[in-house]
């Protein structure tokens, strides 16, 4: 099995299930591409391309692939079309193993971070990121961890009662001013009541709004401070989610979010019901931040930890 070393069959046949129409698509196209050859010469690989960059890989990152499966393929000039999904994993495996961070090997676990641990999550508004909150607070109290949400999006219609209503089917505590109020000042509630309750982890819901970089900025940073007055080390992670089925739009927001703050971590949602799989490829190749979690369905377990290798695997392997 070499690189590809799953840890859970269940996990990785959820996985496989929710990346089918981006595998599908693949395949499709892939399967026309090849029709009539029996090597893998320049035809066959210009066709890769484009079917890598369709799948929302990105440009850059296909270029990165195709370059490497190109290598490999002048050293072995009769290799096979059959070998082509193969090849194609263990390349796309390789260059994310070479110029990305480490998965992280299981991110409901707190034992190793400063309690109480503050992730603030930011995103634009339609991206799962009130949802991605609620399937993490249940996440972490399923590992037996005491969680803290603050409510802190408080210019969006109903984000708060969205926030309070996961609270309530997880069971969490959720601190919120209601609508229209400071976010900040919700932000340091939250801190403040996660320390006097013993949390394990506080986190906090921000608004999405892209209508400036300035206003962005500006809103992220006076939150920041804020929670830094009630502990100083705060927030400990700034979390971005993405939806993974705009694609490309999902990397363009990526590059705006990064320029207003720095973000060490990312979750990208929505790749079940979606072609666009392969958008999560591209945007690890690109930032190099870790991607964290993938959402692919709609349960609390579907909010996954990624591996990298798993999921270039359910998205490349070709079913016998």
């Amino acid at each position: 099995m070499g690189i590809f070393n799953f840890f859970s069959k269940e996990k990785k046949e959820t996985l496989d299930k929710g990346l089918e129409k981006s595998k599908s698509g693949i395949f499709e196209k892939l399967s026309r591409a090849v029709i009539g050859k029996s090597t893998v010469d320049e035809e066959v690989l210009d066709e890769l391309e484009e079917i890598l960059i369709s799948s929302d890989v990105g440009v850059d990152t296909t270029i990165k692939i195709i370059r490497r499966i190109e290598k490999r393929v002048a050293e072995d000039k009769y290799t096979s079309v059959e070998e082509l999904d193969t090849i194609l994993r263990e390349e796309t495996a390789a260059l994310l193993e070479e110029n990305n961070s480490q998965d992280v090997q299981n991110s409901f676990e707190t034992d190793n971070l400063p309690k109480p641990y503050v992730l603030m999550v930011v995103g634009v508004n339609g991206v799962g990121k009130t949802t991605t909150i609620g399937k993490l607070a249940y996440n972490f109290q399923k590992n037996g961890k005491k969680v803290v949400l603050g409510a802190a999006d408080t210019f969006r219609a109903a984000a708060v009662d969205q926030l309070k209503l996961w609270g309530s089917r997880v069971g969490v505590e959720v601190i919120d001013h209601g609508m229209n109020t400071d976010p900040s000042s919700v932000a340091y509630d939250a801190v403040k009541e996660g320390v006097a309750q013993n949390a394990d982890v506080i986190i906090i819901d921000t608004a999405g709004r892209l209508h400036t970089k300035v206003n962005l900025m500006n809103e992220l940073g006076k939150i920041k401070r804020v929670m830094q007055k009630v502990l100083p080390e705060a927030p400990h992670e700034v979390m971005l989610v993405l939806d993974g089925s705009t694609g490309q739009n999902a990397t363009i927001q990526a590059r705006e979010f990064t320029k207003v703050t720095e973000i060490n971590s990312l979750a990208i949602t929505k790749l079940d019901g979606t072609a666009k799989g392969g958008v999560v490829i591209g945007i690890s190749d690109e930032f190099k931040i870790p991607v964290k979690y993938i959402g692919i369905g709609e349960k609390m377990d579907d909010l996954q930890v990624f591996n990298k290798m798993e999921f270039v695997d359910s998205l490349f392997k070709k079913e016998a």
